[in-house]
């Protein structure tokens, strides 16, 4: 299958300002992981990383998601890219960025990842908590982000800095795939002008970083209206969040770390991102690490099926 190449100037024009939102712009042909590159430059003080810079690579060979599940990526088949923040350094006059914001900026990508689908591909995809998009229950994105703590004796606003990465199955073949529980938008009917990563990448990053200018602006209170004038602006992030996550109103089991399982009503989001889980006798859970699953039932027999 001929997989467009990705066209460094072409992305870089339409990324860093004034044409897009971002300071800095580096495009690689093959990396490990995007997000351990990114991390340690952000670091290192004798490197410029500053807010709102971003590294893409054509494909990765060492990838890591969450729980240190490792993601490796064939050469054209997935859009990735890691995006570095640094909210303490870029907050309005006057205004501070709440502790909560951090664990929302995951978010952020990923209703700008799902925006970005649609637009460009035309695919309709959803959020599963914590940081997975999915297409009709199947993965097509994952996201993660880490965080750089501020270095001892670096310059003031360095840090800390929190690295978000994501990678998006574009134009992946079943057999390229880890699992029959992914898909990509080659295997959901993207025509092939949905499926050229120069146009997701745009999309999907200034988007992003548009969501990222507002949420500044609101101090990272997930709870404070969203301003300015992009998608979104009068609403709060967690009300946003609310329309783009799949989860919530789902039958959900949860595998929490220790080996604790959950099993009820996704009812919401708290404040600082963790999910809302009530079980059936009425007991309410909130939970801010682990893996959900999405559960349904089938047949008459309503046996218990997981999705």
């Amino acid at each position: 299958m001929n997989r467009p190449s990705l066209r460094a100037p072409a992305l870089k024009a339409a990324l860093l300002h004034p044409e897009g939102a971002f300071e800095r712009v580096e495009v690689v042909d093959s990396t490990g992981s995007t997000n351990a590159d990114l991390a340690a430059a952000a670091a290192d003080p004798q490197q410029h990383w500053p807010d709102a810079s971003v590294l893409i690579a054509n494909a990765q060979e060492d990838g890591k998601g969450r729980l240190g599940r490792s993601w490796v990526v064939p050469a054209g088949a997935a859009m990735i890219s890691s995006v570095l923040l640094r909210p303490a350094a870029s907050t309005l006059p006057g205004a501070g960025f709440a502790p909560t914001g951090y664990a929302w900026l995951s978010v952020l990508a990923g209703i700008a990842l799902c925006r970005g689908v649609k637009s460009v591909a035309g695919i309709s995809a959803e959020l599963k908590w914590p940081n997975d998009v999915v297409v009709n229950g199947r993965k097509l994105a994952g996201i993660l982000a880490q965080v750089v703590p501020a270095g001892p004796g670096g310059p003031a606003g360095r840090g800390p800095a929190v690295v978000v990465g994501a990678g998006l199955n574009v134009s992946a073949r079943g057999h390229e795939l880890p699992t029959d529980r992914a898909t990509s938008l080659l295997l959901e009917g993207a025509a092939a002008a949905g499926l050229d990563r120069n146009a997701l990448l745009p999309a999907y990053l200034n988007g992003f970083a548009a969501l990222y200018r507002q949420f500044l602006a609101a101090g990272g209170d997930a709870q404070a209206p969203l301003g300015g004038g992009a998608p979104g602006a009068g609403t709060t992030l967690l009300e946003l969040a609310a329309d783009h996550m799949g989860t919530l109103g789902q039958q959900v089991r949860a595998e929490l770390p220790g080996g604790v399982l959950l099993t009820g009503t996704a009812t919401g989001l708290a404040v600082d991102g963790a999910l809302l889980l009530r079980e059936a006798h009425g007991s309410v859970h909130t939970i801010s690490a682990g893996d959900v699953v999405h559960l349904r039932r089938a047949g008459a027999d309503g046996t218990v099926r997981y999705a």
